[in-house]
């Protein structure tokens, strides 16, 4: 997701030719990714109610409203439930080791769905993939809210991972059809909202989470999904134009799909037995790492071959700098996921608040946050933003590394906020670096990729927290945690200050 954009605004152009349009897009803005991507020639095609593109003026509110409550489901749900691991690990007897896998299964679906479902909705059509991945997201929020035990919360979230996986790359390609529609690239105030759903509902998760439990208890946390899918889909069945025909070859036949089935069964297989592995460093399976170490090799090899793979690793291997985005990106969000789920565990097992108290706590995060998406959208520079958010992180590890049961308060909401500040400016600065070093033609997989850095940083902070605190939550763990992230807070300031290729963005 992104706000901020090192270069120029786009300019886009519409020649009207025997009646097709053609629209061309200089050096397309980081936010629009796939949607901005509308360079190509396609006919003008008509409104489900008959009008042309000469006629509409195109990205009304209407479009735009589902597409927002969509996308803000996955960045909710990936935060929200750090103030309700206590209260289901109380409910079930079970410890911070196991609600662990709760963080960590839905972004194991999410890191290989939404690069899968992108391609689905640029194949198939995105007003269909968006309106199947609600209908799996309500039917996961009624199994989690009525889960008889912790194994089918598990199950919930594995298809609140998948389903919200739908709606960002959906809604993306939903606004790149638009703008080949009324013949003109996405203004940035749409892009900006649909950024900034994102990365303020993932900044007010732990707040809303905290009080949804304390008002109806952490079910809540999975119920709350039902009635927001639920008017997403209305709005997308009355507002989201029909999908249009897909293209077919010469021959009439309908294009292939060319998803790479195989590369994606390897990534996920190798993603699954490294998240196995990590979730239970404190007796680590050491005889996990060979089955990875294979797996792994025939992934590379598979994807070498592959004229259209799942992962371009050519285009990573000859592109250091955009590698070097993935890394920072990876790495901040482990960072920033430690503090969001184990700085909260620690403020109700061991400084006894409750989960709508722990919530309160962390609105200080939640603001700066909001605060700073909207500050790193405007900012020009890539480097002092993401210098900036590396000290900060670094700073606010070093603190928790002092905090105790008798901290002062004040203290404590000074920790959250020293987290909040970066997490507002790392994901917009950091796909601004990707807008920048990824090559034009492959942006849209380039921005798929770094999601799922971010997901794997996370997957590492859940295992880490389950690491450091076992069955509890303690000063000691908490301690552990923070000295490790301090490790890493300093790993980045050296990675974003010695980058050779942020120096030359502005």
């Amino acid at each position: 997701m992104t706000a901020a954009e090192p270069m120029p605004t786009p300019a886009a152009e519409a020649d009207a030719v025997k009646g097709e349009v053609k629209v061309t897009s200089h050096r397309p803005a980081p936010e629009a990714t796939a949607a901005a991507t509308s360079t190509g020639v396609g006919r003008l095609p008509a409104t489900s109610s008959g009008r042309t593109a000469a006629s509409c003026p195109g990205f009304s509110a209407r479009l735009t409203a589902p597409l927002l409550l969509g996308s803000l489901l996955n960045p909710l749900n990936t935060t929200m439930i750090a103030t309700a691991l206590v209260a289901i690990a109380h409910t079930f007897g079970i410890g911070a080791a196991d609600t662990a896998w709760l963080i960590s299964v839905l972004y194991l679906a999410s890191a290989v769905a939404q690069p899968v479902l992108g391609k689905l909705a640029d194949a198939l059509g995105p007003r269909r993939v968006f309106l199947a991945g609600l209908v799996v997201v309500i039917a996961s929020g009624l199994v989690g809210t009525f889960a008889p035990s912790f194994g089918w919360l598990i199950a919930s979230r594995l298809l609140l991972g998948i389903g919200t996986s739908a709606a960002y790359p959906a809604a993306m390609a939903v606004l790149r059809d638009e703008s080949r529609r009324v013949g003109r690239a996405t203004p940035r105030p749409v892009l900006a909202r649909l950024s900034f759903a994102a990365l303020g509902s993932a900044a007010v998760g732990p707040t809303l989470g905290g009080l949804l439990v304390m008002v109806v208890g952490w079910r809540g946390i999975f119920a709350v999904n039902v009635p927001v899918a639920l008017i997403a889909f209305g709005f997308a069945l009355l507002w989201i134009p029909a999908d249009p025909p897909r293209t077919r070859g010469a021959d009439g036949r309908a294009p292939r799909l060319d998803l790479d089935p195989l590369g994606i069964g390897l990534f996920s297989t190798v993603l699954t037995v490294l998240v196995f592995f990590l979730l239970d460093l404190s007796h680590p399976m050491w005889w996990l790492l060979a089955p990875f170490a294979v797996l792994t090799g025939v992934l590379v090899w598979w994807q070498l071959r592959r004229p259209r793979p799942f992962i371009d690793l050519r285009m990573l291997a000859s592109n250091a700098a955009l590698a070097r985005t993935y890394l920072r990106h990876g790495l901040s969000y482990l960072l920033i996921y430690c503090v969001m789920y184990g700085y909260t565990q620690w403020l109700e097992e061991v400084r006894g608040y409750s989960s709508g108290h722990t919530g309160l706590l962390m609105l200080p995060m939640s603001l700066a946050a909001l605060v700073c998406s909207l500050l790193g959208a405007r900012t020009k520079g890539i480097r002092g933003p993401l210098a900036l958010a590396c000290v900060l992180l670094t700073v606010g590890a070093a603190v928790l590394v002092f905090l105790s049961g008798s901290t002062p308060l004040a203290v404590l909401l000074l920790a959250g906020a020293c987290f909040g500040i970066p997490q507002g400016l790392i994901g917009t600065s950091n796909q601004a670096a990707v807008q920048a070093y990824a090559p034009p033609e492959s942006i849209g997989s380039a921005a798929g990729l770094q999601r799922t850095a971010q997901y794997i940083g996370a997957i590492t902070a859940s295992s880490l927290i389950a690491l450091a605190y076992g069955r509890s939550a303690s000063d000691g763990g908490l301690h552990l945690m923070a000295a490790v992230s301090v490790v890493l807070g300093l790993l980045l300031i050296v990675l974003t200050l010695t980058d050779r290729a942020l120096r030359t963005r502005t």
